[in-house]
């Protein structure tokens, strides 16, 4: 890649020469004499081999070649000043990066939420977002490659900030033969039945979790995967309501009539690395997740009866 033969320098002071009015007014603003002001605006041309500015007047107006490019420069200097910014926040101990795992289980748009209040105070931080699946996620966080994790277990030796709760809900097709019984349904007509389930992601100690008693499983690696499946009618599976919820409205899935163990509420919470302190920027995504990744009356949709 060819180095640049025009510097930042030269791109600032054609704009103060444009910005304000000449190059007399330009030389006072950069506290530079004017004929410095001049030398560099005529070396900048040489060096583009385009003219940039022509002289009406007493004043210096800008060519048709020249306005567009410092429109561009503008964006670049801008660029080149927030670069230099998110180097003095690093400085200061502003990290570069946030690593943040999460419960695939977790609503995508409560994490959403928290992430749009995060964004304008994170000064060019990035946010790395992973998803596990129950024990992949502590695994992670024990690994020390997360700074964060959001997890419906609980982790000893970590002190967790509550999220709040997530409804989980049995369901199925419309036209699943669990629904074409029109009663209430026992554990055995669901021992009969496919059951869909999700994989821990954890390598170590995978856990089995949530009612486990069909006698022909499918296990998936995804929710969305789980969520395709039971609507192609293929399995009856407990799922976020969060995640099915225009699903449910819309009829393509019911829930299953079942007298308890229907529904239940895994409490999710946010831990941060004990092995790490955190830093300035990952301090305010934990205000920002614990103001907006609650729960969120929004996520339910009125349920289609039929």
């Amino acid at each position: 890649m060819k180095s640049p033969r025009v510097t930042l320098d030269q791109w600032r002071t054609l704009q103060a020469v444009v910005d304000h009015g000449g190059f007399a007014q330009a030389a006072e603003a950069l506290h530079r004499s004017q004929s410095s002001v001049s030398y560099t605006i005529a070396r900048m041309q040489e060096q583009l081999g385009v003219p940039l500015l022509r002289i009406e007047g007493r004043k210096a107006v800008l060519t048709e070649a020249g306005a567009v490019l410092l429109r561009r420069s503008r964006q670049l200097l801008k660029q080149a000043s927030q670069l230099e910014d998110l180097a003095h926040q690093m400085e200061l101990g502003w990290e570069a990066e946030v690593r943040l795992v999460i419960d695939a289980a977790f609503p995508t748009g409560r994490i959403a939420r928290a992430l749009t209040d995060f964004m304008p105070k994170s000064r060019g931080c990035r946010v790395r977002l992973r998803e596990e699946v129950l024990s992949g996620v502590v695994e992670v966080l024990r690994e020390g490659t997360a700074d964060l994790a959001i997890s419906s277990l609980e982790i000893p030796g970590y002190l967790g900030t509550e999220l709040g709760t997530v409804e989980f809900v049995a369901v199925a097709h419309p036209e699943h033969l669990l629904h074409q019984l029109r009663r209430t349904l026992t554990s055995q007509d669901l021992e009969n039945q496919l059951q869909i389930v999700i994989r821990d992601s954890g390598r170590s100690q995978p856990m089995d979790v949530g009612w486990l008693g069909a006698e022909q499983r499918w296990t998936v690696s995804s929710m969305a995967t789980a969520a395709l499946f039971v609507r192609r009618g293929l399995g009856f599976a407990w799922l976020p309501r969060p995640l099915i919820a225009r699903e449910l409205h819309e009829g393509h899935l019911k829930e299953l009539p079942l007298p308890q163990g229907g529904i239940h509420h895994p409490h999710f919470r946010l831990y941060a690395n004990k092995d790490k302190p955190l830093g300035p920027a990952t301090q305010i995504l934990v205000e920002s997740i614990t103001t907006f990744a609650g729960s969120d009356p929004d996520e339910t949709c009125p349920e289609t009866t039929t």
